[in-house]
């Protein structure tokens, strides 16, 4: 049910809006057309039958006048003696009928229908009506006295058959009607056509989107290669695509270092249990075997702990408990937690400036700091000291943390932050970590919607955390 309910919304193809979308707009704009057209033709012949009708009330008048000064009987039945399909009717003002067509329309019916009007009325008026199967159109006008045509007034009333007019507007209607259907199939053909040939460029791009898999994410859309208005599309593609690349190279190399990681304390407790097994041992051996395996166990746990936070770190950003945060307390705190470790290494700690106190998730960025500061302590000479700087503006707050020591080179700077890094093997010492504690500054640092950054010369190393005063 769920599938046919998502096929019923599915919306229609491109190929078939445009096509049908054209379609309409060519029928719209040839009905008008037909319309006007049909309209102006109509009018047209209206236009003719009144030049024609009033030409026979002209000629009706003056035989009139014939008849009142020469006694002409015969001119009133001549008056328009070879015009077919033209009728009038005469008749006085007591209603005698003077002259009366002997075939077509009733015009003394007609005449007593309408409301006769003056011959200098404007506009003139016109009837049409059909009878017996034909069509009609006429007029009635009251003739008053005049000493052109004697002292009576007449009732005239004239009609014209317009049956020719019909018929061709008739086949003009059906020639359009013919002429609608058979654009209107040519244009959507030609949409049709046209929508599929414009199609050719995205079922190439298509193709070549069915090439990319897992081991061809190196593969990109040329955005020349396709219509301009898909150019940001493909660019869109491309930059996707640029990332699920970057993703899957992170995960290749994190499930490598993952793999290199747990190796070593794996291989060393499964050699150290070999050995305890190999042969029988006092109660001592076996205690200090035990202890050195807590040893891996622990660091074991603390490269799970570390991983988990990462992953939760960076799955939920935003899932921060904020509350208001009062760093110089904060890193005073952590200068009496490494306390005893800094007077064992030989080292002294210092802080520099004040910042207003801002919004932020307290143990996520005392767990930061707390990396941040280890790593100093860990690589500053005996003798030296560790100096946090903070500093801030209206937007952001920064904390420098600073050691003296040995030279990062530039190469490392840039992988300082990735995971499982941990620079020049020169550098390394007994018991550092996994090379998870600047990849979590990173990761908590932008959760509050702040950069982390890096600096080293022949003097000294900082690191710099800007955060936002306001999230």
């Amino acid at each position: 049910m769920t599938n046919r309910s998502a096929i019923a919304r599915r919306p229609a193809s491109l190929a078939s809006r445009v096509t049908l979308s054209m379609g309409v707009a060519m029928a719209a704009a040839f009905l008008m057309f037909n319309w006007v057209s049909v309209r102006s033709l109509d009018q047209h012949f209206v236009e003719m039958d009144e030049h024609v009708l009033w030409g026979v009330f002209d000629a009706v008048i003056r035989a009139l006048g014939e008849v009142h000064s020469e006694g002409d009987d015969e001119a009133l039945q001549n008056a328009i003696r070879g015009h077919e399909g033209v009728y009038y009717y005469v008749a006085d003002a007591v209603g005698n009928t003077l002259y009366s067509p002997a075939e077509g329309p009733d015009l003394a019916g007609f005449a007593a229908s309408q409301r006769p009007a003056a011959l200098t009325d404007e506009p003139r008026v016109m009837a049409s009506w059909s009878e017996d199967g034909s069509s009609y159109r006429g007029a009635v006008v009251w003739v008053d006295s005049d000493p052109a045509i004697g002292p009576e007034a007449y009732l005239v009333a004239v009609a014209m058959d317009i049956d020719g007019h019909l018929q061709f507007l008739s086949t003009f209607k059906r020639i359009q009607w013919w002429t609608l259907c058979i654009v209107m199939c040519i244009a959507i053909l030609v949409a049709w056509f046209a929508v599929k040939w414009g199609h050719i460029p995205i079922r190439k791009a298509n193709e070549k989107v069915r090439e990319i898999t897992s081991s061809k994410l190196h593969m990109r859309l040329n955005p020349e290669e396709v219509p301009i208005e898909l150019e940001e599309t493909v660019a869109s593609f491309n930059g996707m695509l640029e990332r699920i690349e970057d993703g899957f190279l992170q995960l290749e190399n994190f499930s490598a270092d993952i793999a290199h990681e747990l190796r070593t304390p794996v291989t060393n407790l499964t050699t150290q249990t070999e050995v305890a097994v190999g042969q029988a041992r006092s109660a001592n051996e076996y205690r200090e075997i035990l202890y050195s395996n807590l040893e891996e166990f622990g660091r074991l746990n603390r490269m799970i702990n570390d991983m988990l936070f990462l992953a939760q770190t960076e799955s939920a950003p935003a899932d921060l408990y904020l509350e208001t945060v009062n760093l110089t307390e904060t890193i005073q705190g952590l200068f009496e937690y490494f306390e005893a470790w800094m007077e064992d290494q030989g080292v002294s700690s210092q802080l520099k400036g004040r910042a207003a106190p801002i919004r932020a998730d307290q143990e996520m960025l005392r767990r930061a700091l707390s990396n941040l500061l280890s790593n100093a302590i860990r690589y500053t000479p005996r003798g030296e000291t560790v100096t946090v700087t903070l500093s801030q503006n209206e937007q952001i707050t920064t904390i420098s943390v600073e050691n003296p020591g040995e030279k990062i080179s530039a190469e490392d700077l840039p992988r300082l932050f990735n995971r499982f890094y941990r620079g020049d093997p020169s550098r390394q010492r007994k018991g550092d970590g996994a090379g998870l504690g600047l990849a979590i500054v990173k990761s908590i640092v932008e959760a509050h919607g702040g950069k982390v950054g890096v600096e080293s010369d022949d003097a000294l190393t900082r690191f710099d955390v800007l955060l936002p005063r306001v999230m």
